[in-house]
């Protein structure tokens, strides 16, 4: 299945990334978005494409099994198992059927391995808790690479309000499964720090 974002695997370098559970954006809606989309230019039809899939997940389509807090935990806590060994993980979000995730991987681990591994771990975990089988995560998932500090920031702060754009709370650090609950916990006086980013 062809990306619907284009891939960038640069190493240390800051990634924004974002995978969704199988039923969560249906095969057919997107084939039916293309054809409305194919008359404007390509980089408006990237633009408002991203935009119609992000309010499609924000509305919590399909089973949505990260409602379930076992589940969202399971998935939090292998975002955060290799964090500072195989990456930096600076912001996450556990939403109810996707999941976004501000990444810097650490040399010797790609993207590709990084995300494979969260997806294969929870899938397995979580099909066994919800005493099922069959496909979990969609087998696609899209990234950015970060071109600066603006971006960088907008990037946290657009993962940590996704539940608040999406009604399910009124403040992002009320959502249980997400940096910004850690961040507003946390006394460390490092905590929320930028890490060094290429301009």
């Amino acid at each position: 299945m062809a990306r619907l974002l284009a891939t960038f695997d640069g190493g240390e370098i800051a990634q924004a990334v974002t995978f969704r559970l199988a039923d969560s954006l249906p095969a057919k809606l997107l084939e039916r978005w293309a054809q409305e989309l194919e008359h404007l230019e390509k980089r408006n039809s990237d633009t408002e494409r991203r935009r119609r899939i992000e309010d499609y997940l924000d509305s919590g389509h399909g089973v949505a099994w990260m409602r379930d807090p076992r589940i969202a935990d399971i998935v939090e806590r292998a975002l955060l198992h290799f964090d500072a060994v195989r990456y930096r993980l600076p912001a996450w979000v556990v939403m109810p059927n996707h999941v976004h995730a501000l990444l810097i991987p650490t040399i010797g681990f790609p993207l590709e391995r990084i995300v494979h591994s969260w997806k294969s771990f929870t899938s397995n975990e979580a099909n066994k808790k919800l005493r099922r089988d069959g496909r979990f995560w969609q087998e696609d998932y899209y990234d950015r690479f970060i071109r600066n500090s603006q971006h960088y920031l907008d990037a946290i702060d657009y993962m940590e309000n996704n539940p608040v754009k999406a009604r399910l709370c009124s403040k992002p650090e009320d959502w249980p499964f997400s940096s910004a609950r850690i961040r507003a916990q946390s006394t460390h006086e490092d905590a929320g720090r930028m890490p060094a980013i290429p301009e």
